[in-house]
């Protein structure tokens, strides 16, 4: 994707509804919590990694872009890490015992082994 035919007004960045489900009781045990952040930050061994923080009203940010993934979720998208990460599904699933977000990221080209961190193609 190139930054000339981005255009931040498209967000296109959805929640299953397990992950949906999830972001809700993570939200009900932080009482102070008003919204759920997704952003990326450069890190690991491939390149970025996925950062997702509940925020309060203090955190609110204006450089954030709201999405309304339903039932009440509000996700906010760092405006910064949109290029990167628009189009991006968000699943929680079941590996064995342990659940875990799994971000389907069509812009991601490859993950390290241990899927921490991700790469993205550069034009």
């Amino acid at each position: 994707m190139s930054v000339e035919s981005f255009d931040p007004a498209q967000i296109d960045v959805s929640v299953s509804d397990e992950a949906a489900a999830h972001f809700r009781r993570q939200l009900q045990k932080t009482p102070d919590a008003r919204a759920v952040r997704l952003s990326v930050k450069e890190s690991g061994c491939t390149g970025y990694m996925y950062v997702v923080d509940l925020v309060d009203e203090k955190g609110f940010n204006d450089r954030d872009l709201a999405v309304e993934v339903g039932d009440g979720i509000d996700l906010r998208v760092d405006r910064d890490s949109l290029a990167i990460i628009n189009g991006t599904k968000i699943d929680l699933v079941n590996e064995g015992v342990n659940r875990q977000l799994r971000f389907l990221n069509p812009n991601a080209q490859d993950e390290c082994g241990c899927g921490e961190s991700f790469n993205v193609a550069r034009d």
